[in-house]
C-alpha cells in the first residue's frame, strides 16, 4: 500500500491535513485560555458592581457564593488610583504569576496557555483587566489553575479527535478522488503499453487518446504518436529485411555472372583493335567495382556496410572515372557538362571503392534531376583540403531538391528526390561517408540547384572510433 501512488498520496494528505490541525488548535488553545480568564473576570466585575450597588454589608456566606460563582478567590477593584478589595477569601498558597489581558500579544497568549498545560501543579495566579469596557473601573482576581488545564485539556482532546475524523475523511475522499480522476487513467495507459509491447507491428494496439485531463492527454497523444512511428519502422524493418533477403540472393547469383563477364573482358585488353583496347580498362574497372558491389550487399545483408579499408590515393583519378561511367550513361542529347575541380596532386586516405559509390551516387542523383528539366545544366565536383580534413563538393545547376525530399533526405525509402526513386543512394553514401568518421551534409538546395558537402577526417582516431 505504502508503495503505491495512491498509498503515499493517501499517507502524505494526512501529514498535511494534521499539520494544518496542529497550526490551527496552538491558537485555538491559547483563545480558549483567554476566554476562560475573561469570563472569570466579567463574572467578578458583575458580582462587585452588584455589591458596590447595594451599598450595604452582605454576609459572610453570600460573600463565599459569590466568590464561588465567579470562580474566583479574591477581587479588587481599581478606581482613581486606588485599589479596593471587595471580596475576598483565604488563599490556598501565594501567587504564583500575575497576567494583565487588557492588551496581551498572540505569542504572550500562546507561551502563557502551553504554560498552563504542561504544569501539572495547581497555581494560585492573579489576573488583571477590564471584560467589561465602558464601566471606568479596572478589576484584578486572583483564581487557581487546575480547573483551567483540566477545561484546556478537554477542549484539547475534543480538537485533536475532531481534527483527526478530518484529516482521515479528507484523506478518504481525496483518495478515492485521486484513484479515480488520476489512477486509473494511468492504469489505462500502461495496459495499453504492455498491449502493445505484445505486438508492436499491430496496429490495432496503438492507443487511441480519451482523456480529459490535459497532462493526460497530452501523454497518451505523445505515447500514439511514439506507436505509430514505432509500427512503421517495425513494417519498414520487416519489409527491408525481405527485400535484404531477396537482393542477397541476385547479388549472390549477379557476382557469378560478373565474374565470368570480368573473365571475357580481361580477353578484350589484348584486342588488336585500338578503340577496343583503350574501352577494354574501363569496361574491366566497372565490372571489378560490380563485382564488389555484389560482395559489399552480401556483407549488408548479413549485418551492414563493412569498415574501410583505408589507402592513400590520387583523388582527381577517381573522380574522372565516376565522371567518365557517368557521362556514358547521359541520356542521348541531353546538354550536360561535367566539370572537374581536384588539384592533380591532392592525395586523400580513403577506401577507394566505397568513395567510388558516394560519389556515383551523388552525380547519378545530379544527371538524373537535369536530365529531368530537359535543359543545359552543369555537374561541378571540387576538391580541397585543410588541416583537419579533406572535402569533397558535388554541385549541379538542377531545380534543387522537394521540401519533402529535404526532410527525409539520408532516410531509406522516404528520402527520394526523383519520381520512381527509393532513397537508397543518398542513405547508402551517408552511412559509407560515417564508416570513414565523416559526414555527408546538404550545402545548399534551390532554384540555382544543388550542393552536397563531403568532409572525411584526417586523423585515423576519428576514422577507427567510426568503424568501430
Amino acid at each position: 500500500m505504502i508503495n503505491t501512488l495512491t498509498g503515499r498520496f493517501l499517507m502524505l494528505t494526512i501529514v498535511f491535513v494534521m499539520l494544518a490541525e496542529v497550526l490551527i488548535f496552538v491558537p485555538s488553545v491559547a483563545r480558549f485560555r483567554e476566554d476562560w480568564l475573561l469570563t472569570r473576570l466579567e463574572r467578578a466585575q458583575i458580582a462587585s458592581l452588584a455589591l458596590l450597588a447595594a451599598d450595604s454589608a452582605i454576609s459572610e456566606e453570600l460573600e463565599q457564593e459569590l466568590l464561588s460563582n465567579a470562580g474566583v478567590f479574591n477581587v479588587v477593584l481599581r478606581r482613581d488610583a486606588v485599589r479596593e478589595l471587595v471580596l475576598s477569601s483565604p488563599l490556598p498558597g501565594p501567587v504564583h504569576a500575575t497576567f494583565d489581558l487588557r492588551d496581551p500579544g498572540p505569542l504572550a497568549l500562546v507561551r502563557d496557555a502551553f504554560e498552563v498545560m504542561t504544569d501539572p501543579e495547581n497555581r494560585v495566579i492573579r489576573v488583571i483587566g477590564d471584560p467589561v469596557r465602558g464601566a471606568g473601573i479596572l478589576i484584578e482576581v486572583t483564581t487557581e489553575t487546575a480547573p483551567l488545564r483540566a477545561q484546556m485539556i478537554e477542549y484539547g482532546i475534543r480538537i485533536l479527535i475532531l481534527s483527526a475524523v478530518i484529516s482521515v475523511t479528507t484523506a478518504i475522499l481525496l483518495f478515492v478522488a485521486v484513484r479515480y480522476l488520476l489512477v486509473a487513467p494511468m492504469r489505462r495507459v500502461v495496459g495499453h503499453i504492455t498491449a502493445y509491447a505484445e505486438a508492436p507491428e499491430d496496429a490495432r494496439r496503438i492507443i487511441t487518446p480519451t482523456a480529459r485531463v490535459r497532462e493526460l492527454r497530452e501523454a497518451e497523444d505523445a505515447l500514439a504518436r511514439m506507436q505509430m512511428q514505432l509500427t512503421g519502422a517495425l513494417r519498414q524493418k520487416e519489409r527491408l529485411a525481405q527485400l535484404g533477403a531477396a537482393v542477397a540472393k541476385v547479388s549472390h547469383d549477379l557476382r557469378n555472372i560478373l565474374t565470368t563477364a570480368s573473365l571475357v573482358a580481361d580477353r578484350l585488353e589484348r584486342s588488336d583493335d585500338p578503340a577496343v583496347a583503350r574501352a577494354a580498362p574501363k569496361l574491366v574497372g566497372a565490372l571489378g567495382r560490380a563485382v564488389n558491389l555484389c560482395e559489399s550487399t552480401l556483407a549488408f545483408g548479413k549485418a551492414e556496410e563493412p569498415p574501410p579499408r583505408l589507402t592513400r590515393f590520387a583523388l582527381r583519378g577517381l573522380v574522372e572515372d565516376v565522371v567518365d561511367g557517368e557521362s556514358l550513361a547521359a541520356a542521348e542529347g541531353a546538354e550536360i557538362e561535367f566539370i572537374t575541380d581536384v588539384p592533380p596532386r591532392l592525395v586523400v586516405r580513403a577506401d577507394g571503392e566505397q568513395l567510388h559509390r558516394v560519389l556515383s551516387n551523388l552525380v547519378r542523383n545530379a544527371r538524373q534531376a537535369l536530365e529531368a528539366t530537359g535543359r543545359p545544366g552543369t555537374i561541378e565536383i571540387g576538391a580541397g583540403e585543410d588541416d583537419a580534413a579533406w572535402w569533397i563538393r558535388v554541385g549541379d545547376t538542377g531545380p534543387g531538391l522537394p521540401e519533402k525530399a529535404r526532410e527525409n533526405l539520408f532516410t531509406p525509402f522516404q528520402g527520394g528526390a526523383r519520381k520512381g526513386g527509393f532513397g537508397l543512394g543518398l542513405a547508402i553514401a551517408a552511412e559509407l561517408v560515417r564508416g570513414h568518421g565523416g559526414r555527408l551534409e546538404l550545402h545548399r538546395s534551390d532554384e540555382d540547384g544543388t550542393e552536397f558537402m563531403i568532409r572525411l577526417p584526417k586523423t585515423a582516431t576519428q576514422v577507427q572510433a567510426a568503424a568501430e
